[in-house]
């Protein structure tokens, strides 16, 4: 609750311009009964039409400040609640960016994406509503109660009916928030749910369609979405039903009002006091029906602030070391060490261990393995997408974590595993790494990439249109752009993290002797299925199981690691290796 209260900080002065006008608007609708009742009884009733023009104009005036001040009460609170949810957005966009693995396995992709939108929209109704009524039923249920005292010409059993009416809508509203408050926290979850699916058949789209199990996603998605239909239909229809239960609680103190007066009136006056003790009890009423609006949205925006907050106070494992905040700007050398690193997800066994190497400046060194061996999380380290757990990872002597991340991630062009575009053209997603990215720029990473050619084929060339995710470019193209998008940033290290799986023998070729023609200065580290993408490689290291089990070039590991050579005879033949 306290990290979203701070956020209201920043809108004080709105909040305090709204809540004055709010007062002012409870107090001239307090001063409306009064006036009604002077009216018909000095003016009406003696059938003065100065005394009538007299209080009708104030009335009039009354009701035009009463007016104004909803206005402006309207204008703030949905200012303040429109900038509160934005900035809430924003933080949270900001927030969820840093986060590391560690940080994303507490949240579901779809629950990240609820808590943004759905849940701060709760937010910001709640905000709406409380800056709306905070003062404003307070005020009218106080000042009617006094009010009504006045001109309750001694008749105490009228007193009897407000506080039977108060009490009635109480116990109402105490009774609904006990029985949907549960309901609202499953809602929530409920929501997580189908956006997940939804996310999940939306990705998986092809795979669903090849295996032909459409009908089962969709009876997922229909429960999913039922049993969400079903909470929200229960909660609406218990919200739904305080509102008549309150007209008919509001429209009963009117009649027992009327009753209990219709033995005592003996004059008009007695007949004005009537109308304005209907009035103000009316007023009460209703004060306490604002105040119940506000405790129908509370329950679930209670939820939602919990959510949201969740994720804002999260404490980011991987930020920047103490006095390196801010970033210098400097260029690497690019000399990356691994001294006895040990890395494990969600702190069970060591993903990777004592990993021990050094990729230096100028040279090529490649990772290969067997599948799950650590080699991902080996060149993970190196940008700190994730931290390690003993050991460090240096480049140029110095400790990553003692490096500012902007600094450090601005020297590294990095291609993951998964090759992922961005809705846009072939142009913003080559350059995206870069501030500025001029045509020249664009064009060679694209050439040393093997990209022009298939950019050039297409009429519109680097302002070919590219859709959510590259779903309208094949595998080989996406990687090549995504080759592209690293190589665009001409950073002193670069790491290819399997990234010529999808190309064919001939283009992967073409692709390694130009990186060496272009990057000889670079460190270039690769992580290779293929024996033949890096037999070439100045060092090559083995991995097994989450271990080094040789490093040396091509022609050493075949003679003194069998676990390379058996990768090397599963892919080529003697000759080729020259056994």
């Amino acid at each position: 609750m306290k990290t979203i209260i701070k956020y209201y900080g920043k809108y004080a002065v709105m909040i305090i311009v709204s809540l004055l006008f709010l007062t002012g608007e409870a107090i001239c609708e307090l001063q409306l009964p009064g006036y009604m009742s002077k009216l018909v009884s000095e003016g009406i009733g003696s059938a003065n039409m100065d005394m009538i023009w007299n209080y009708g104009w104030r009335m009039i005036v009354i009701s035009l400040l009463a007016c104004v001040c909803a206005i402006m009460v309207g204008f703030f609170s949905s200012k303040v609640a429109a900038n509160v949810s934005r900035d809430l957005r924003g933080d949270m966009f900001k927030k969820v960016m840093n986060f590391a693995n560690e940080e994303y396995n507490k949240f579901s992709v779809s629950s990240l994406i609820t808590r943004s939108t759905n849940d701060i929209t709760q937010i910001q109704m709640l905000t709406i509503l409380f800056l709306r009524l905070i003062m404003f039923a307070p005020i009218m249920g106080i000042g009617g109660v006094i009010k009504a005292v006045e001109h309750s010409s001694g008749i105490t059993s009228l007193a009897y009916v407000i506080v039977a009416a108060i009490a009635i809508v109480i116990l109402l509203i105490i009774f609904a928030l006990a029985v949907v408050q549960p309901k609202f926290i499953k809602m929530q979850k409920q929501i997580d749910d189908v956006n997940q699916i939804a996310n999940d058949e939306l990705n998986g789209m092809m795979v669903i369609r090849a295996f032909n199990t459409q009908s089962h996603e969709e009876n997922r998605f229909d429960k999913a979405n039922k049993d969400l239909t079903s909470t929200s239909l229960f909660t609406s229809r218990m919200m739904a039903l305080l509102m008549p239960i309150m007209t008919i609680v509001m429209n009963g103190v009117m009649v027992a009002i009327v009753w209990l007066f219709a033995y005592q009136v003996e004059d008009i006056t007695q007949v004005s006091n009537m109308m304005a003790f209907m009035q103000y009890a009316l007023q009460i009423i209703m004060s306490f029906m604002m105040i119940s609006m506000i405790f129908i949205i509370l329950p679930r925006a209670v939820v939602s602030i919990k959510r949201v907050s969740e994720v804002l106070s999260m404490d980011i494992s991987i930020k920047n070391a103490e006095g390196k905040e801010e970033p210098t700007g400097e260029r690497f050398k690019g000399d990356v060490k691994f001294e006895d690193v040990s890395y494990s997800y969600g702190g069970g066994a060591n993903a990777v261990e004592n990993i021990t190497f050094e990729a230096k400046s100028g040279e090529v060194t490649a990772l290969i393995g067997s599948t799950g061996s650590g080699k991902s999380t080996i060149v993970n380290l190196i940008p700190r997408l994730m931290d390690a757990t003993k050991g460090k990872v240096t480049i140029d002597g110095v400790d990553v974590k003692d490096i500012n991340l902007k600094d450090l991630r601005n020297n590294i062009g990095f291609v993951p595993q998964k090759n992922t575009l961005f809705s846009g053209t072939v142009a913003s997603n080559i350059g995206y790494g870069v501030e500025e990215p001029t045509a020249d720029i664009l064009d060679k990473s694209a050439q040393i990439a093997q990209a022009s050619e298939f950019i050039n084929s297409s009429p519109d060339g680097m302002q070919r249109e590219i859709a959510q995710g590259g779903s309208n470019v094949s595998g080989g193209q996406k990687q090549r752009i995504a080759i592209a998008r690293a190589l665009s940033k001409n950073s002193p290290i670069n790491i290819f993290d399997d990234s010529f799986s999808a190309l064919d023998f001939k283009t992967d070729a073409k692709l390694r002797m130009a990186l060496g023609e272009e990057m000889s200065d670079a460190t270039v580290i690769i992580v290779a299925q293929r024996v033949g993408t890096i037999k070439n490689a100045d060092s090559i290291v083995v991995l097994d199981d989450g271990k080094i089990v040789g490093i040396g070039k091509h022609e050493e590991l075949l003679k003194s690691c069998p676990t390379y050579l058996d990768i090397a005879r599963s892919q080529l033949s003697e000759e080729e290796l020259g056994l």
